[in-house]
């Protein structure tokens, strides 16, 4: 009974430092996204590719974000050294960011076209496009990060 409600207790802390870390994500999307256009015209569709480099670096500031909180509230350190274990974190978090970045990708060419109101905030395409993909990638990130990178 201790161990399911240890494991319990790690997945509530795990979505506590996803939910932080997303909103980390989200935030600094948005601002990426509402000011290198200014900057960088090409930024809003590059070849195709839309807001490449706002979510770039949002997806950086996430995973930085989530690391730490990773490995102060929700893991215990696996059996890995602490470099080799940042190593397995930042590879995995690699592989996730390239399939946000997809996922992202399809869900604004595709399935989110319109704003959605939600009365108090309206979100536009981009941003309902980042949070589907940051929400099915997570899941994904959850597994790998306990079972791999920190054994636990």
């Amino acid at each position: 009974m201790r161990a399911l409600l240890l494991r319990h207790k790690q997945v509530l802390l795990f979505i506590i430092a996803g939910g932080l870390s997303a909103i980390v994500e989200i935030g600094s999307f948005k601002i990426f996204s509402t000011f290198l256009p200014q900057i960088i015209s090409k930024e809003q569709n590059f070849h195709g590719i839309h807001y490449p480099l706002s979510n770039v670096l949002s997806t950086s500031c996430g995973i930085l974000f989530n690391y730490f909180l990773s490995i102060w509230f929700v893991f215990e350190r696996g059996k890995h050294s602490k470099r080799k274990e940042f190593v397995y974190f930042m590879v995995v978090s690699f592989i996730s960011t390239i399939l946000s970045l997809s996922f992202f990708q399809i869900f604004y060419s595709f399935i989110f076209k319109d704003n959605i109101d939600l009365i108090f905030y309206t979100l536009s395409p981009e941003m309902t496009s980042k949070i589907a993909a940051i929400l099915l990638v997570s899941i994904l990130n959850y597994s790998v990060k306990k079972k791999v990178i920190f054994n636990g």
